[in-house]
């Protein structure tokens, strides 16, 4: 099967319900990080860890003393990867169509939305049948390309 044209590795997802000891363990692995950041849309805190030559790892947590979208992947336990993000150079619904065109299933948990660690960028998560949970992030436009992570 050859590459599907338009999607590019953009992070790891780590949801976490303390989020300092896994930016902690971040940390003396050689990553750098912010501040958190607080998504009203989805209800989460967020820090961005970036390692040069190393994928990127989002750290999601809940606001304190809640889970929130993120009960299901704490229940189990206090810290896991929980999603990969792509990034599309094509609008989301010529991404989407990509992938049930090459055969792939999926089902969308979470339309698209602004995403403020990614300057209002939309992401979109979906379950791929038998590979787990996927965000998928829209390209940048004119307006908004030079916008990064914080």
């Amino acid at each position: 099967m050859n590459p599907l044209p338009g999607f590019h590795f953009h992070h790891f997802g780590l949801a976490a319900r303390e989020p300092a000891r896994a930016l902690d363990f971040l940390d003396a692995m050689g990553y750098r990080h912010g501040e958190a950041v607080w998504d009203p849309a989805q209800g989460v805190l967020l820090h961005w860890c970036e390692k040069s030559g190393a994928p990127a790892v989002e750290v999601v947590s809940p606001p304190a003393g809640e889970d929130g979208p993120l009960s299901a992947v704490l229940a189990a336990q206090g810290t896991s990867f929980y999603h990969l993000c792509f990034e599309t150079d094509v609008p989301l619904d010529v991404a989407l169509d990509r992938l049930a065109s090459s055969g792939i299933r999926l089902v969308t948990v979470r339309a698209a939305l602004p995403a403020v660690l990614f300057g209002g960028r939309k992401v979109s998560f979906h379950v791929a049948r038998g590979f787990g949970l996927i965000e998928i992030l829209e390209p940048a436009t004119g307006s908004d390309a030079g916008a990064q992570a914080r």
